[in-house]
């Protein structure tokens, strides 16, 4: 995102990401538009918006505010967002256990995007957008875990992302992204990481993800974010990023509430 960024605009970098991958797995959709239950479908398609179409636009534009480090311990949010979406709408038990974990979670939540104990107005639009792509994450895991297991995880996936091609389509054409000059090396590259994103990041990921959740439930599925922050600050400090130390304490706040709210 932060390479697709430098030259394209945001809506631009997330179109290319959802299009692609919607392009590489167009060959198993037409398979699955056949064999998947015409009641799911419906439920497909919205698995393919919360949990991939919304959330590339959310962090897309977020990413022109905030460091992609920051952005992925945020991401540590989605196992416990997971838990109080189930509690809430998913008829999920809870229990003293759970709720101490997301009240520290929360805890570790405010300090990190207030490390003085104020809100930085300057990005908290951008803040919360990325709270709200881990909410959309942790209701499509739940939709997911209670509509859709049992099903073959790459026709899911690949109906979800081909219902996607035509809306990226517009909104490339709206934003004049194939009247730019493409073939320009900048843009190459930014088009290339859009399109990787896409590809390995999203539809490779998302595969595997359905795979998961029909192997396992909801809340497992969901911890898969536990590596995101280590790996998103990795590449942080690889580019030049500032990786604070408030930052990374918080971050093992929020992991404790998740590891209470989970285990």
């Amino acid at each position: 995102m932060k390479i697709g960024i430098t030259v394209l605009q945001p809506f631009e970098v997330a179109s290319l990401r959802i299009l692609s991958a919607g392009i590489v797995l167009l060959p198993f959709a037409f398979r699955g538009f056949k064999d998947l239950p015409r009641n799911k479908l419906p439920y497909v398609i919205l698995s393919g918006s919360l949990g991939s179409f919304l959330p590339a636009f959310l962090f897309c534009t977020a990413e022109t505010k905030l460091d992609s480090a920051l952005t992925g311990m945020l991401n540590s949010l989605t196992p416990l967002c997971a838990v109080i979406i189930g509690v809430l709408f998913f008829k999920m038990k809870t229990s003293f256990r759970k709720l101490l974990g997301i009240l520290i979670g929360l805890v570790g939540l405010f300090f990190m995007i207030s490390p003085n104990g104020n809100l930085h107005l300057n990005n908290t639009p951008s803040l919360l957008m990325v709270i709200a792509a881990t909410i959309l994450y942790a209701v499509n895991v739940n939709m997911v875990s209670r509509h859709l297991k049992g099903l073959i995880p790459i026709k899911i996936a690949s109906v979800a992302f081909a219902c996607h091609i035509i809306p990226c389509l517009s909104i490339l054409i709206y934003t004049g992204y194939f009247s730019k000059p493409l073939l320009e090396k900048n843009y190459l590259k930014a088009t290339f990481a859009s399109c990787s994103l896409g590809i390995i990041g999203t539809a490779f990921a998302t595969v595997l993800f359905y795979r998961l959740v029909s192997r396992s439930n909801a809340l497992f599925a969901a911890m898969v974010t536990y590596g995101i922050p280590f790996v998103a600050a990795a590449w942080g400090i690889l580019y030049g990023e500032q990786v604070t130390p408030i930052e990374l304490g918080c971050l093992a706040i929020i992991l404790a509430g998740v590891y209470l709210a989970n285990n």
